[in-house]
């Protein structure tokens, strides 16, 4: 059943070719032999392992009974080209040729890759144990010098996991519980080293404000009041350290003003954190304030007026007690996960936080945000479902997942669209992709398909 009560009837997708002669066809037409023998199985397993990257690059064609660009209407019968990594058309089936060599894929539904407005994944591993948790240092309460690509692994399995339900894009780093936790990067769920995933190396520094943050026994920052003078003091520090960098190589009067001399003004010594908060003074950084009470919104949207900062409200499960200083503000809400626990800070989140902010005309993404047990995160996906029941149409639910989450990242020009020149990041679904029975039967990264597998 569709969520908005339209919409094509279901029905299985293409997912990939079986030869009927015993092999597997991989890509391409090419077929592989079923093992004969252990030995010989291994041989075979790393010849392929060493082609598959060439096979799976191949020019891709996918053709959806419905296909949901999120650059205009929805297309019926559509088609998405892909060339070399990039969209090269999309339109409707019966007007676009495909050229003979292209791998096609089809399904009931074709969307964009799916956008995680804020993950940890990649530095939070899969597993429950220590030494798979690069998240957050506790060891200083502000650390805006910690880079995300420095502890980011591209071989999680979680993001093989969540690429698996169409999510391509990932907006990860360093998780709230600190009162500056580090900064966060945009990268797509494929590739096997960083450099090779990154989008973004550094797009924003985490920043907490609720009781996540504060200690006991007497360490800082105990009370919200400490919390923000601690931030304000840090980001007076950075400006003054500006300064003096500005400043370095001009000339001004020396010790004997007097007799005429002066001297070159030297630079100050380097500080990495101090460099990184200038960073966000200059609005090159966005300022990512995790708060969940409206209380603490409140002091984020100060301390970003005063600063004049570029803020992002992270999880805000009061922002429907803010709507109107929040929209005023002209700030995006990255909304909390709706199936986070509602304890603590987050104790008074709603289902309908989304649907109010869209009614109230602020821009806002959906984010898996972080689960500290198993399974260690959340699904974007079933995130906009969630929101889709509650308040949002189906294509403002694709949206916050899609283009509007590009949009606030700041990487629209190449992921959450289907356009001309836009990244060939797709996914392909065998019916209404909000509904749990439906399968993501294929996912293509930057034109290469890395899932034929339903899901």
């Amino acid at each position: 059943m569709w969520t908005d009560g339209s919409g094509p009837k279901e029905s299985q997708a293409e997912t990939g070719n079986v030869d009927r002669s015993g092999g597997v066809s991989v890509s391409g037409g090419i077929s592989l032999p079923r093992f004969c023998c252990r030995r010989c199985g291994i041989w075979l397993a790393a010849a392929v392992t060493c082609c598959l990257p060439r096979l799976v690059a191949a020019q891709v064609a996918i053709r959806g009974d419905t296909v949901y660009t999120m650059s205009g209407e929805p297309i019926q019968d559509g088609m998405v080209l892909i060339v070399d990594g990039k969209i090269v058309s999309v339109g409707r089936a019966a007007d676009i040729s495909v050229p003979d060599g292209f791998d096609v894929l089809s399904g009931v539904v074709v969307t964009p890759g799916l956008i995680d407005a804020h993950s940890v994944v990649g530095l939070s591993g899969i597993f429950n144990v220590a030494t798979d948790q690069d998240q957050l240092e506790s060891s200083s309460p502000i650390q805006p010098e910690l880079r995300a690509v420095d502890a980011y692994n591209a071989d999680e399995a979680l993001l093989e996991w969540i690429r698996g339900f169409g999510v391509t894009t990932i907006h990860t780093g360093h998780a709230p519980g600190e009162l500056i936790s580090g900064q966060t990067m945009i990268v797509k769920t494929s590739g096997s080293t960083v450099g090779q995933a990154v989008l973004k190396d550094s797009c924003a520094i985490a920043v907490t404000l609720s009781s996540a943050e504060l200690k006991a026994d007497g360490k800082s920052p105990g009370t919200r009041g400490k919390s923000v003078s601690l931030l304000r003091a840090e980001l007076i520090r950075a400006r003054e350290y500006a300064a003096k960098l500005a400043r370095a190589g001009t000339r001004e009067p020396g010790a004997d003003a007097a007799e005429g001399e002066d001297r070159a003004v030297e630079p100050p010594a380097r500080d990495l954190r101090l460099e990184t908060l200038n960073r966000a003074l200059e609005r090159e950084l966005a300022f990512m304030v995790t708060a969940e009470r409206s209380q603490d919104i409140f002091s984020a949207l100060r301390l970003a007026e005063e600063f004049q900062l570029r803020l992002w409200l992270d999880g805000a499960a009061e922002a429907y007690l803010a709507l109107d200083e929040i929209k005023a503000a002209g700030v995006p809400v990255l909304v909390h996960a709706t199936m986070a626990r509602p304890v603590e800070a987050r104790e008074n989140l709603s289902f309908e936080t989304a649907s109010r902010l869209r009614a109230a005309g602020i821009p806002f993404a959906l984010q898996s945000g972080y689960e500290p047990y198993v399974p260690k995160t959340r699904v974007v996906l079933f995130e906009a479902g969630m929101a889709a029941a509650n308040g949002l149409t189906f294509e403002q639910a694709l949206a916050s997942i899609t283009s509007d989450a590009a949009q606030i990242l700041g990487v629209s020009d190449r992921v959450g669209s289907l356009a001309h020149g836009r990244d060939g990041d797709v996914a392909v679904f065998d019916g209404d992709p909000f509904e749990y029975t439906t399968h993501c039967t294929a996912v293509v990264i930057n034109g290469r398909i890395v899932s034929r597998d339903p899901h």
